[in-house]
């Protein structure tokens, strides 16, 4: 038989427990929300530019026969000169590469004027085979798409100028960038009378430059009329964008 003292404790703690557990999220609700602590975020931008030490080019040769075979013979021929003649301009393995290949039918006109409706048929097959360029030595690109143009490409030529290691001119402009957003929650708290505090977070967006492609017919035509073809590098714009929250002192 239990003892009545050892009984009647155990019910006591038992009923201090619950009440305890029934009194604990009345207490939490009690409680008042806290408020977010006040902050300011602001959204800047920097910007590096960089002389280009690469150019990128896309050259295509298309030729166009009776059968496949015979389109896909002559286009190989050509391509083969024109890897031929970039690797003797010193252009390495790495830098070129087969960017697209296509073979399609061309169909006959079905309304060719004869007033009767006929339906399309096969007369031929065009190859197109593309082969994309790096150029590390600027001063050779105008004789090297003059020659390309002599071995026949007869599509393609569009340049973008580009650097081989950025690196250094984006972490100008993600300085240039911090800078001005610690500037500009300067300008505003100094103005709206508050104080700013310290660094809550901090977000970027490194972009590269946008392509400044030549228009291809233009450089086709170029090729043709002169040798070597004269080109521009101008200039590449890295941008680095940033959005950075302080908290403010009141």
């Amino acid at each position: 038989m239990p003892h009545p003292l050892r009984t009647t404790a155990t019910v006591s703690l038992f009923s201090a427990a619950m009440v305890a557990l029934a009194a604990g999220p009345v207490l939490a609700q009690s409680q008042p929300a806290r408020e977010p602590a006040p902050q300011i975020s602001v959204s800047a931008t920097g910007t590096a530019e960089l002389a280009p030490d690469m150019a990128v080019i896309t050259l295509t040769v298309q030729r166009e026969a009776e059968t496949a075979r015979a389109a896909l013979d002559e286009n190989t021929a050509a391509m083969t000169e024109v890897l031929e003649a970039m690797k003797a301009e010193g252009i390495a393995e790495r830098d070129l590469q087969t960017a697209n290949f296509n073979i399609q039918p061309v169909y006959s006109n079905p309304n060719a004027g004869n007033g009767r409706r006929e339906e399309p048929r096969i007369v031929g097959y065009r190859v197109f085979n593309s082969l994309t360029v790096r150029i590390r030595d600027l001063s050779r690109l105008g004789s090297i798409l003059d020659r390309s143009v002599t071995l026949g490409v007869n599509q393609g030529g569009g340049i973008t100028f580009t650097n081989d290691d950025p690196s250094e001119a984006i972490e100008q402009a993600r300085v240039q960038a911090m800078r001005n957003a610690i500037a500009k929650a300067e300008t505003l708290t100094e103005a709206a009378g508050i104080g700013l505090g310290e660094i809550l977070s901090i977000s970027e967006h490194s972009g590269q430059p946008s392509p400044r492609p030549m228009a291809r017919a233009a450089i086709m035509q170029m090729a043709a009329d002169s040798a070597p073809v004269p080109v521009a590098a101008g200039e590449n714009t890295y941008r680095v964008d940033v959005n950075v929250s302080f908290a403010l002192d009141q």
